[in-house]
């Protein structure tokens, strides 16, 4: 099921989001290293979506705003590294 996946950033911290009645139901956070790289550092979807892609779905933002914005990334959570590591098409962001 797509969801609408929103993203914040404030100072070096960031997360791209799943919203569901004004609550975070999904996340996917990482910290920024410089003005160019950013790290992966947690991915966590509520139980209610488990098995419906919403952690794909934030991972498919990020890597989508990494290529639009030149950014760089280093995915440390086990998510991400094994979502990159499967799909050799996402790995034009990593460093």
């Amino acid at each position: 099921m797509p969801y609408t996946v929103q993203h914040e950033e404030a100072d070096s911290k960031g997360a791209f989001f799943i919203n569901r009645d004004a609550t975070r139901v999904a996340e996917m956070t990482y910290s920024r290293t410089n003005a160019t790289m950013i790290i992966i550092d947690h991915t966590e979807v509520d139980d209610s979506l488990r098995g419906e892609g919403a952690g794909r779905q934030l991972l498919n933002a990020l890597v989508a705003w990494a290529l639009e914005t030149h950014t760089k990334v280093l995915p440390l959570c086990p998510f991400a590294k094994a979502q990159f590591a499967k799909d050799a098409s996402l790995r034009d962001v990593l460093s």
